[in-house]
């Protein structure tokens, strides 16, 4: 058996410590083997009595023996007696930290089982948070409580209301400030690469209006407090500390339970080294969220930095209860453990060995244990509505602390300094804490009434109805409420159609007057996520029949036999490629809409100067849209079909018709067998023709046009006949109108004897 080394404590591991002289007379290896045998295998009061009868033998006591019975005792959940032997070590030697998990996790173990009411219990912030560093105070960035989380109007970096709310390109949005403080080129949230406000050149991120507003309005203390506590991070990264705290105070006299709130201002009055007021103020945190360990943690750093280790050691301990695996604090607790027996032995001339319980010692060991009792999690809390509530509230958590600090609770019996009732006992006897932690809100009105018209809860903050006004949340452009919001990069809100269609028109705000050409030229047109939710979770009914206009809008939209949208340009055909380049405000909203119905169709017709267009046309099929910076796109389409107009008319400042669709007439018999003799034979005339062609002219053709279709095994199959005819139709040298005709022709036959004449036509030009 190693008896030189320390085998720090692992899964399924035993903690050894080192014999002050293995040697010694009465130290038996052989029992001692079987007593770390008894560890490794569970049955902890074996090695106990094993380590006792090894030091009953010796001369002097053993400081190795007496620390290994001490663990022993302390496995087996016998405090009291592994607190005796841990003195007796103690007054032989320094207790080391290393030397005390077991004793701190004991302690722990107990405290969580029996005043927490659940083993395996973990106080965690929820997921997602972020801390957020202030003057270089330590991070205590988690939420309060699960119900305090992110909320509808929580920032997702600094996990507090929204100050100063902007959106980004993505929809995302979030606090100026911490936006501001963001070097990473991308959003926090979904990590989609940013372009505005990270080059010197871009201009700054602008406050979304609305927002900003409609957060006023509903959380009007709440915004005033976080202006002001916003002003008080800014003053002391200035290292105004005065004037920062004067800022803290402010709001905390809005919102007295914030518990960020008050973690920060507990963090800047150590900073200041004003402790006293630190430990306050976390008293004060620990008492509005008694099972939150990062509250605990603070306390005892502020305890600690007053130097008043005892109590500093109590929060310790409940830290590890609420944490088991925050290895940290464990270690910070056994320093303090430390250094508290080895205060004791320093100062007060107590011969070893000393009996445990004798004098102060026994009473500054076992007192912080005894404490922990008076933890206990409030039954009722104050809503955010009820701030007397809370005032009241935290006074009595308040003196309740300090009663515990002062250790005036007169019903503990370890405060008489002649008790002697061990720590495993006082732990047993600490009543368990009330069921269900997470606070209690008030529903009143902003007059403390009780009312009956709030929202229900969003994650954890209260929606006053009455407050809530659809006319907050109305598009400036078509006085309706907000569909698919959209914020420009100076901050104001449309709906996204009615902002394009405005910038189809002039490239700058609506509002404003600020150039958008960059946000044009990046499509920057996402939805506001967080108004979406807000409209959908609040004014669900209005939402709903703004979203029923819309869709018979595009219903009608969508409709290519009543109202046809239709872009009057130029000739097209079938099966033939007609790229377009679109930039008059009419057309940009044509072809926008014409992809939004998800149709992706529209029909070209050449221009009349009596009727406006053409009575016959073609239908494209978008393929692509490319757009350029200024609002201009190129369009790839390409032919479907012929049509027929029945009517003109006009939508929004472009070009409609009412039409129906042209299909060739069905031949059979021995017209049937005619038409496939004069197809091939206009077939094998057109190829030669376009054979004799100089070859310029073919490359010019065959860079816009293509090559010329192959022959089709059967004309009649499609309904606008032979893709080649089309093809020949479009490259050669005929005017439109004369294009139109025969476009308008139902009979394939007669079309391809029109073609025949006109191939005879320009090759007789030709050669002449």
């Amino acid at each position: 058996m190693e008896t030189g080394h320390i085998h720090h404590q692992g899964p399924g591991e035993v903690f050894v410590h080192p014999l002050s002289n293995p040697g010694a007379a009465g130290i038996c290896p052989e029992m001692l083997e079987v007593a770390e045998e008894a560890n490794t295998a569970g049955d902890y009061d074996l090695a106990a009595e094993i380590y006792s009868s090894q030091l009953k033998d010796v001369p002097q006591p053993d400081r190795g023996l007496c620390l290994r019975k001490a663990d022993a005792l302390a496995r087996a959940g016998r405090v009291s007696e592994a607190l005796e032997s841990y003195c007796t070590a103690a007054g032989i030697g320094k207790l080391q930290p290393h030397e005390l998990p077991l004793l701190v996790e004991t302690i722990a173990k107990s405290l969580r089982e029996k005043e927490l009411g659940a083993p395996g219990m973990h106080s965690q912030g929820a997921p997602g948070m972020h801390s957020q560093g202030h003057g270089g105070a330590p991070e205590f960035g988690e939420c309060p409580e699960e119900d305090e989380a992110l909320d509808l109007f929580s920032c997702r970096l600094c996990c507090r209301l929204l100050l100063d709310p902007t959106t980004l390109e993505c929809g995302h949005t979030f606090c100026k400030p911490c936006l501001d403080q963001q070097a990473a080129p991308e959003c926090a949230q979904c990590k989609v690469k940013l372009s505005q406000g990270q080059q010197s050149s871009s201009p700054p991120r602008r406050i979304n209006v609305v927002l900003s507003s409609l957060l006023e309005k509903l959380f009007f203390t709440e915004s005033k407090a976080r202006k002001l506590w916003g002003e008080g991070e800014l003053l002391w990264k200035r290292h105004s500390l005065k004037e920062a705290l004067d800022k803290y105070n402010t709001a905390l006299d809005l919102v007295p339970s914030s518990g960020r709130l008050l973690v920060q201002r507990a963090e800047l009055h150590m900073e200041m080294l004003n402790f006293s007021q630190a430990v306050q103020d976390a008293s004060s945190l620990c008492c509005i969220s008694p099972h939150w360990t990062k509250a605990h943690y603070l306390k005892a750093t502020a305890l600690t930095k007053a130097s008043r280790t005892d109590e500093a050691l109590l929060e310790y301990f409940i830290c590890v209860s609420l944490k088991p695996d925050w290895t940290q604090v464990k270690l910070e607790a056994q320093k303090v453990l430390s250094d508290l027996f080895s205060s004791v032995f320093e100062k007060e001339d107590i011969p070893t060995p000393l009996h445990p319980l004798q004098g102060g010692l026994a009473t500054r060991l076992i007192k912080p244990a005894a404490l922990l009792g008076s933890l206990k999690a409030p039954t009722h809390r104050a809503g955010p509505c009820s701030s007397s509530s809370q005032d009241s509230e935290l006074s009595v958590c308040k003196s309740v602390d300090d009663s515990r600090l002062t250790g005036s609770v007169t019903s503990d019996p370890l405060d008489d300094p002649s008790s002697s009732k061990s720590l495993s006992s006082v732990l047993a006897a600490l009543p368990a804490s009330p069921g269900g932690l997470k606070r209690k809100r008030s529903v009143e009105g902003p007059s403390g009434a009780p009312s009956k018209l709030l929202k229900p809860v969003c994650g954890g903050r209260l929606v006053p109805a009455e407050l809530l006004d659809s006319g907050d949340l109305e598009c400036s452009l078509c006085m309706r409420l907000f569909y698919e919001p959209v914020t420009t990069p100076c901050g104001h809100t449309f709906c996204r159609k009615c902002l394009e269609r405005c910038l189809d028109h002039n490239p700058n705000c609506p509002l404003c007057k600020e150039n958008l050409s960059e946000f044009l030229a990046n499509r920057g047109f996402n939805k506001i996520l967080l108004m979406e939710e807000v409209l959908q979770r609040y004014l669900g009914d209005e939402l709903a029949d703004r979203k029923k206009i819309h869709e018979e809008e595009m219903k009608e939209l969508s409709n290519l036999n009543q109202e046809v949208p239709i872009f009057v340009c130029t000739m097209a055909f079938p099966t033939i490629p007609c790229p377009l380049h679109v930039f008059e405000p009419r057309y940009r909203l044509m072809i926008r809409r014409s992809m939004e119905t998800g149709t992706k169709q529209f029909g070209m017709c050449i221009a009349d100067d009596l009727k406006g267009f053409a009575d016959y046309g073609c239908m494209l099929q978008v393929r692509d849209v490319k757009f350029f910076p200024d609002g201009r796109s190129v369009v790839d389409t390409i032919g479907v079909s012929r049509f027929k107009v029945l009517s003109h008319g006009q939508r929004d400042g472009y070009n409609t018709a009412k039409i129906e669709y042209l299909e060739d007439k069905k031949v059979e018999g021995e017209e049937l067998v005619e038409l496939l003799k004069l197809h091939d034979m206009v077939y094998e005339q057109a190829n030669s023709w376009f054979t004799s062609l100089r070859d310029n002219m073919k490359s010019q053709i065959l860079s816009h046009f293509g090559q010329l279709p192959t022959r089709d095994p059967d004309p009649p199959a499609s309904s606008s006949g032979p893709a080649w005819c089309w093809w020949l139709l479009a490259v050669l040298p005929l005017e439109n109108r004369a294009q139109l005709a025969i476009l308008a022709m139902t009979s394939l036959k007669e079309r391809l004897m029109a073609i025949r004449r006109v191939l005879i036509f320009v090759t007789r030009k030709r050669s002449r």
